[in-house]
């Protein structure tokens, strides 16, 4: 057994030898040197930079704040843009249309000698289009009201009116409108108190009106009433029945003194839509023979008993009994206020008897269907012997041939 190894075993050890200070370790440089201070610093400092400058060196600019404006390097001031980018496309621009105007109400002062008719005529509208829209202001002109009386009105009303409109009986203007703001009216200027009424062209010679205007389908069946008055009352029913628009002239005597008269006119009033009156005289003279004085007392008379009765001016319509005119007789009539003497250009004759060499219902339709054009004035009597059965295929006829009745209004509009 080796002792000296043993007690080797056992020997303690000697502590390593003490680095001098500052001296350098077998690792590096020590913690506490100057050197390590100054690299530390210089990290330091090349952090703090990165942090300033890399935001500029990022591609295309980019900020660290994400709400920062892009500027441009090395400057201040906002990076270019692409043009496409810069100029947004302009979006369509949307032009609203101009709304087609509404028909606006205007007002109408009533002159002397003017009807609903011939007021109606101006304006493009009918008659009882004027009644329903003034009747609120005027009570007489209510077609719902038992004192009805379209053919009253008196001088300086003002009428309210819609150019160009008619009214639907089935659907009329609820309320009725009151008078509208005063314009300026077709009306002519008022003179001093006392000076008279300008002339108008209703007080010249009336206007000879034979036929309408050519160019178009319209024609206008027109029935004296005078003399014989069977089959009055049947024949305005047909024509109620199958839809006919027609004209009127009955005498005052014959048309508001007989019962028959009465209750053909009366059975017409009924339908405005269909019919319009004419002035045939009070008992069917020859104008030809009479003084001016006696011409207005004719038609005033017999236009006062119609209107009473049937609530519709006669006027301007005049048809000079037995055809007879002169230059006298178209001044007197117009002077009187009927401005329109109306002839025809197709005449049935129907008045006479097939016994005293009149025409049969077959003559008559063949005469209206043959001759009539656009246009045309046919003159048939309510009295006809033979008329009632020739309606039917007259107006078959005629509308085989694309012509569509219609009364003097509706054809001449004046």
């Amino acid at each position: 057994m080796r002792l000296s190894g043993l007690m080797n075993d056992f020997e303690p050890r000697r502590p390593a030898a003490r680095q001098p200070p500052g001296g350098a370790l077998r690792s590096g440089i020590s913690p506490s040197s100057p050197a390590l201070a100054a690299l530390l610093a210089a990290v330091a400092v090349a952090l703090v930079a990165a942090i300033v400058l890399l935001p500029g060196l990022l591609p295309g600019g980019a900020s660290a704040s994400p709400t920062a404006s892009p500027t441009a390097p090395g400057g201040t001031g906002s990076l270019p843009t692409d043009p496409a980018e810069a100029t947004p496309t302009p979006l369509p621009s949307f032009t609203r249309p101009t709304p087609t105007p509404l028909p606006t109400f205007t007002s109408y002062v009533v002159r002397a000698g003017d009807s609903l008719n011939s007021i109606a005529r101006t304006f493009s509208t009918t008659a009882r289009s004027l009644a329903w829209w003034n009747r609120g202001t005027y009570p007489n002109l209510d077609p719902t009201s038992s004192g009805y009386d379209p053919g009253r009105i008196e001088p300086g009303w003002v009428l309210v009116v819609l150019p160009g409109t008619t009214v639907d009986d089935a659907n009329p203007p609820t309320p009725s409108p009151g008078p509208p703001t005063p314009i300026p009216t077709i009306a002519p200027t008022s003179g001093p108190p006392g000076t008279p009424a300008p002339t108008t062209a209703t007080n010249g010679p009336a206007t000879v009106i034979s036929h309408g205007p050519r160019g178009t389908t319209k024609i206008a069946l027109t029935f004296d009433m005078g003399g014989r008055l069977d089959p009055a009352v049947d024949i305005v029913q047909w024509l109620i029945d199958n839809g006919v628009h027609a004209t009127l002239f009955p005498t005052g005597q014959a048309g508001t003194t007989t019962d028959q008269g009465r209750a053909a006119l009366q059975l017409a009033a009924t339908r405005p839509d269909l019919f319009d009156f004419g002035n045939h005289s009070w008992n069917h003279a020859d104008f030809t023979t009479l003084t001016a004085a006696q011409m207005a007392d004719q038609l005033q008379s017999s236009d006062t008993a119609i209107r009473d009765l049937v609530g519709q001016d006669t006027r301007p319509w005049f048809r000079p009994p037995y055809g007879a005119w002169t230059y006298t007789v178209r001044a007197g009539v117009g002077a009187a206020g009927w401005q329109d003497l109306v002839m025809w250009d197709v005449d049935t004759i129907d008045w006479k008897s097939t016994a005293d060499g009149g025409p049969t219902a077959g003559d008559i339709v063949t005469k209206v269907v043959a001759n009539s054009q656009g246009g045309s004035i046919v003159l048939m009597h309510l009295g006809g012997w033979n008329t009632l059965e020739a309606l039917p295929d007259l107006l078959s006829g005629l509308q085989g041939r694309g012509l569509t009745p219609v009364t003097l209004t509706e054809m001449l509009g004046a």
